[in-house]
């Protein structure tokens, strides 16, 4: 079992000054909670994530993840998780740091890497496995600029292309081969799945949807749901609920105005839906989190 170094567990206390604190590295994040958390649906992109202290919980669908300091996680697709830390404290904080994955650079890192044959079995988009003491120092490293921000410009690029490279060369490799070269059902879920993203708001007709990805109905459903756990038409509810959330946040429309503007036709079914994923109604949650963040500002 690996264990996180203590220098990156340090460097990440010391750089993380808030609940989520994007960082001058391209891509990089950093994570801290001094207290286990409620459910929280949030939607990953593709990215990996590395705890430094702590435990967190994922759901994704039916499936639920645990991982810590001697795992990573990476998610592939676009997914809709709910999220719990589960191990923190005031004096051992949650500390966790995340690297977003883009596939141009999988792409064109593979081009310079010996080719493999296409695995032909499916893979889901979020895969937890142990961390390899490589992966561990690379990370180290590129969180080692934030100290030496003069050198981002230069090193950062080279730091998160040996990251990828381990990732690519170690457990999550094929299922990110796949994504990075566009092929096998993963890579005709991505595409399914960057249109429901694009259109969320929009009534989904899963039959032209897979006649779009080149597959039947039958084969849409069943390959999406390996890859995320949800069906194409759950994954677009979930993301239609997150999107009301923000605007609840930041915006005074009511119930209502917010269930129409994200594709909903009915805003009393909107409210149960609503109400099962985040567990109070539409404005009773959105008072909530306006006081909680102006709490934590």
């Amino acid at each position: 079992m690996t264990s996180i170094l203590p220098e990156l567990r340090d460097l990440v206390l010391r750089h993380a000054v808030a609940a989520t604190t994007p960082t001058s590295v391209p891509g990089l994040t950093l994570y801290r909670s001094d207290t286990v958390s409620l459910p929280m649906p949030v939607v990953y992109e593709p990215m990996l994530c590395v705890i430094v202290q702590g435990r967190k919980r994922v759901t994704l669908g039916d499936t639920v993840c645990h991982y810590d300091a001697a795992h990573s996680l990476v998610a592939s697709l676009d997914l809709p998780v709910v999220g719990v830390v589960c191990e923190a404290t005031r004096e051992m904080p949650y500390l966790s740091l995340s690297l977003r994955l883009d596939r141009v650079e999988l792409a064109a890192l593979l081009l310079q890497m010996p080719s493999s044959p296409p695995p032909v079995q499916d893979f889901a988009g979020l895969e937890v496995t142990p961390l390899s003491p490589q992966l561990v120092s690379a990370c180290q490293r590129l969180a080692e600029l934030l100290d030496a921000p003069a050198d981002i410009p230069i090193l950062a690029p080279l730091l998160r292309r040996e990251v990828l490279y381990r990732l690519l060369t170690g457990p999550h490799g094929p299922m990110l081969r796949q994504i990075a070269r566009g092929e096998g059902r993963l890579g005709q879920v991505q595409q399914a799945i960057a249109w429901i993203r694009e259109h969320y708001d929009r009534p989904l007709r899963v039959e032209a949807l897979a006649t779009q990805v080149a597959l039947s109905p039958s084969s849409l459903h069943r390959h999406f749901k390996a890859a995320t756990r949800l069906s194409p038409l759950q994954y677009q509810k979930h993301l239609r609920l997150q999107a009301a959330r923000e605007r609840l946040m930041s915006e005074s429309a009511d119930a209502a105005e917010v269930a129409y503007a994200v594709g909903y036709e009915s805003p009393s079914q909107f409210s149960r839906e609503f109400r099962r994923l985040f567990g109070h109604p539409p404005a009773q949650a959105a008072r909530r989190w306006r006081m909680e963040a102006v709490a934590a500002g």
